[in-house]
């Protein structure tokens, strides 16, 4: 599955923009900023090929993960390539539902984790709620919901940055913006060495929601308190990956930041 003319979308897509053996260990230490004791259970909503439920369960042998999407095609794909990779006690902890996120029948656990802003799709203010709130009685008495964010003022024009790497080069495009609604459309292209660019392998048309929209959002659907974990900035002036709680964020061009709900 995802596959075209031998062309494996969604391996280039993990290699390029995921990193789920370290995300699964932010998720870890969230979690124990807010309780002060270690998480088990794992929701991964918008799940796609479920990348990061495999790399929570390799976290602890008490772990369990669950991997929520609407799409067949990018599940099966994690059920063929990434499954088989996993020990059998692993794979034992690993539950994927073919399903909406908006599902309030879920199983309760202490972790949701909404990545790669996938919960953009959400555009009106009524239905980004009632996600949050469906999150919020999804979870267990001590638990956080995990977003990601980003914006500054480089999302508020079409541009295209290109990331090279080994043997192939990521291009990620904001084809438009709309100052009116926030609406934004985007395409992920790829294109290996000694081929032709293969263009829109991924488009996402989002709501840009800011940080500010996202934390009322959530105190309003019931978590009691909301932090930002904001990034660091390296010695060469970029990013560090290295993402702590603040009161404060910098006013960059262009940021990548998360947002936690804490029940």
């Amino acid at each position: 599955m995802g596959k075209t003319k031998g062309f494996d979308k969604y391996f280039y897509y993990r290699k390029s923009v995921q990193a789920p053996k370290e995300d699964a260990k932010f998720l870890g230490r969230v979690y124990k900023d807010a309780y002060n004791k270690k998480a088990e259970t794992m929701r991964e909503d918008f799940c796609a090929a479920f990348a990061l439920s495999c790399a929570w369960v390799q976290g602890g042998a008490e772990r369990k993960a669950l991997g929520v999407d609407l799409d067949p095609e990018p599940l099966n794909y994690g059920r063929e390539n990434y499954l088989p990779k996993l020990k059998p006690d692993q794979r034992s902890r690993v539950e994927v539902y073919e399903d909406n996120v908006l599902n309030a029948s879920l199983p309760k656990v202490d972790i949701i984790s909404a990545m790669n802003f996938s919960y953009m799709i959400f555009k009106t203010r009524a239905n980004l709620l009632q996600y949050l709130e469906t999150c919020h009685n999804n979870l267990k008495e001590q638990a956080v919901l995990v977003m990601d964010c980003f914006g500054g003022a480089g999302v508020m024009e079409p541009n295209i940055e290109e990331t090279k790497h080994e043997d192939f080069s990521y291009f990620w495009e904001q084809d438009s913006y709309n100052p009116v609604t926030n609406e934004a459309l985007f395409h992920i292209h790829f294109k290996r060495k000694g081929e032709k660019k293969r263009k829109r392998v991924f488009t996402y048309d989002w709501r840009l929601w800011s940080l500010a929209e996202l934390k009322d959002l959530m105190l309003e659907a019931g978590f009691h308190k909301v932090s930002i974990y904001w990034e660091g900035t390296g010695a060469d002036g970029d990013g560090n990956g290295i993402y702590r709680r603040t009161e404060k964020g910098d006013d960059s061009v262009a940021w990548v930041s998360y947002i936690v709900g804490s029940k």
